[in-house]
């Protein structure tokens, strides 16, 4: 069976010299499962070239994505939560805090950044679904409500990128007042005449739904974005019937008038910017 065997030098490698591909230089898109060379997909924003499929991304790529050359200030980086409950669940909350800033190398669910986009001053805050599943806490809302502070002393347009699964039960009532607390502080920014412009990306749910996510001068999205309070399957087993086809995502959102537009990640900044010189000369 020696035509079986490959004995030629070159057809067969070594273990020892094999080569594997470093980490990080391949990713699969979780729409179409096609592999995606990491360059590539910075270079287009993180939109699969396949089937146009945005790619769930943290702060740090959209601040990339937005802020010209990525140069930008980082705003009130040190705030990190406290325990006011004493909260444990399966560990506790100090615990679960320090497991998420070792994991995402974030202090908490929100970046607040202040830099220029296509030339014109901006206040950027966006949050990580990467960090407990970028939970409403009240770190969260204090960013927010420092952020429009800064934005109403120095006449700044502010955007909010959110991305959540909702209120932190971890912080409980404390979580909820951040609702009140950041829908108050932007009724001074909308009495300033001051733009601010709301990007929901997926999923945004819960109580960033209820607040904040929906106060925006624009309400904008990606597109397939999951938008919604309850998620879907909490819904269907609420209410027991089938949910319409497409239900809570951006598009069906905006068919039924709760956003203004929907946007591709590759144009946001052009978009973003044009809205902001027309608004905000």
């Amino acid at each position: 069976m020696s035509w079986f065997k490959r004995n030629k030098a070159g057809i067969s490698t070594a273990t020892e010299n094999k080569k594997e591909a470093p980490d990080g230089m391949w990713n699969k898109c979780p729409n179409c499962k096609k592999p995606l060379l990491n360059s590539e997909q910075i270079e287009n924003k993180y939109v699969c070239q396949y089937c146009d499929y945005h790619i769930r991304i943290g702060s740090a790529a959209y601040f990339s994505i937005l802020f010209d050359d990525n140069n930008f200030t980082e705003l009130f980086e040190n705030l990190t939560s406290g325990d006011p409950l004493q909260f444990s669940d399966t560990k506790p909350y100090p615990v679960r805090l320090a497991d998420s800033q070792a994991k995402t190398g974030l202090k908490d669910a929100i970046r607040c950044g202040h830099g220029k986009m296509e030339g014109k001053d901006v206040v950027i805050a966006c949050m990580d679904f990467n960090f407990i599943g970028g939970s409403m806490g009240s770190v969260v809302g204090e960013k927010i409500a420092r952020s429009i502070d800064y934005c109403l002393e120095n006449k700044i347009p502010f955007m909010l990128i959110s991305k959540s699964g909702g209120a932190r039960m971890m912080e409980a009532a404390f979580s909820l007042m951040q609702m009140a607390k950041t829908s108050a502080k932007l009724a001074l920014l909308a009495k300033a005449h001051i733009p601010y412009v709301c990007l929901l990306t997926d999923p945004t749910t819960g109580g960033v739904t209820a607040s904040y996510a929906m106060l925006g001068d624009i309400n904008i999205a990606e597109p397939g974005a999951l938008i919604g309070f309850a998620g879907p399957r909490v819904i269907k087993e609420t209410i027991k019937k089938d949910l319409p086809k497409g239900f809570q995502t951006s598009e069906f959102v905006l068919e039924h008038g709760f956003l203004d537009f929907i946007v591709d990640r590759r144009n946001l900044k052009a978009k973003v910017s044009a809205y902001l010189r027309l608004m905000y000369a």
